[in-house]
């Protein structure tokens, strides 16, 4: 399958290197997911029924883990790495895979290499103003502060059965798969944001004790296990996850931007919230999207 063509823009006489970097990127992605379905017909049926349907044990088992103490946890099954829990379950398999510390062996070794094309809900929640907050206390004081918010965000996201993709600098990537949390995977994924908002003050009288912007947008994306040389992980990649980064980048401390789809979930919850056009960086029309405020 030939690669897709750069485009430079007419006039240019240079790449921009930050463009030249994401397609390289993009390219280096497809070319994996393509040869991960040519190795193994079977693995993207396997992996589309998983993501899509699942099995009421997975998620009855995710439910229970959830309630055992202590974080952190296992990314698919949730069950615990640290405290009594951790120790417990650990006897019997669930201790952190060396593949990924963030998965555990028991699930890791299930996971066979490749994914699926799949509908899901993508929410990212990023501090708004870290860079300011960072200059303003002790290195050690900002990383307690990270750590809590990781700490809140992931407590109320897995409360709505999600799976904690990403937690890297001051952002939270979290997947919302039908597989996992069921049919109503975009309300979920709607009402976690609102809980995560709550959870860190937005809405109180005492206002946010950490000021976070939430982005929040459902579509097809590849949900699969990516990785080489031993190293794995549970990722989402595409448009719709490219989506959802860019409403979180354009949300003010306070704000969820969400696509209508995901709205549509929890208008009865939160009824009147506007609508408006947006542009997204790389998509030439505008999209229609509810900017909720607490």
């Amino acid at each position: 399958m030939a690669g897709r063509q750069l485009a430079i823009p007419a006039g240019s006489t240079s790449l921009d290197l930050r463009s030249l970097k994401g397609f390289a990127v993009a390219e280096t992605k497809n070319r994996s997911i393509q040869q991960m379905h040519k190795s193994d017909p079977g693995v993207e049926a396997r992996w589309k029924r998983e993501l899509t349907v699942g099995h009421r044990p997975f998620r009855l088992a995710r439910t229970f883990m959830r309630m055992l103490p202590t974080d952190p946890r296992c990314k698919i099954c949730n069950n615990p790495f640290g405290g009594v829990g951790g120790a417990i379950v650990g006897l019997v398999g669930f201790k952190p895979s060396r593949k990924n510390p963030n998965i555990c062996q028991a699930c890791c070794e299930k996971m066979p290499q490749g994914g699926a094309e799949v509908e899901l809900a993508i929410l990212f929640a990023d501090v708004r103003g870290s860079t300011a907050l960072a200059e303003e206390m002790s290195s050690t004081d900002f990383a307690d502060l990270l750590n809590r918010f990781y700490l809140t965000a992931t407590r109320a996201l897995i409360r709505h059965d999600a799976i904690i993709d990403k937690l890297v600098g001051d952002e939270v990537m979290a997947l919302f798969i039908p597989g996992f949390c069921g049919r109503t995977y975009r309300r979920r994924a709607a009402e976690a944001a609102v809980d995560l908002m709550k959870a860190v003050g937005h809405g109180s009288s005492e206002g946010p004790w950490l000021p976070v912007g939430v982005g929040v947008h459902a579509g097809v994306a590849f949900v699969g296990n990516l990785g080489a040389d031993g190293l794995v992980d549970l990722t989402a990649l595409g448009d719709a996850v490219n989506t959802a980064s860019r409403l979180q980048r354009s949300a003010r401390a306070g704000e969820i931007v969400v696509t209508e789809g995901i709205y549509s979930e929890i208008r009865e919850r939160l009824p009147g919230v506007e609508a408006h056009m947006t542009s997204v960086r790389g998509k030439e029309e505008q999209i229609r999207v509810r900017t909720i405020r607490l």
